[in-house]
Order: structure tokens, then sequence, then C-alpha cells
């Protein structure tokens, strides 16, 4: 039974394959596109936490009342 190469060991085949100019740029793309994605977790985050506080499902408070709920 001859053995299954990764999805990933594929990637790395074709990648080997190209020549370093276009490494180079699938490296930028990949690069971009990960910080986009982060870019829009980080919108769903914050989005999140503004509806939270329109809907006052926050909580106020110093960081002595934060450890004494803490311990509660």
């Amino acid at each position: 039974m001859a053995e299954k190469i990764s999805t990933l060991q594929q990637a790395l085949d074709i990648v080997k394959a190209l020549d370093p100019e276009e490494q180079a740029i699938l490296v930028d793309i990949i690069s971009k596109r990960l910080s986009q994605q982060r870019r829009n977790e980080l919108l769903k985050e914050v989005t999140q936490a503004r509806q939270d506080y329109q809907q006052s499902n926050v909580k106020r408070g110093s960081v002595a009342d934060l450890m004494a709920e803490l311990d509660e």
C-alpha cells in the first residue's frame, strides 16, 4: 500500500519546483493573507466587544474588584 502524502508535503513539493522569485512572491502572498485573516478576526472581536458594551454585558471596576470577584 502506497503511503499517503500529506497535503502540506504536496504543497512543499510544488513550492520547491518554483523558481526562487516565484517562491518569494508566494511567501509575500501568504504573509499578506495571514495578516488579513488576523485583522478580520480582530475586527470580529472588536465588534463583539462593542455589542457587549452596548448591551451592558460588561463589568466595570478596579483590579481589586476583579480580584475579589475571582476569589468568590
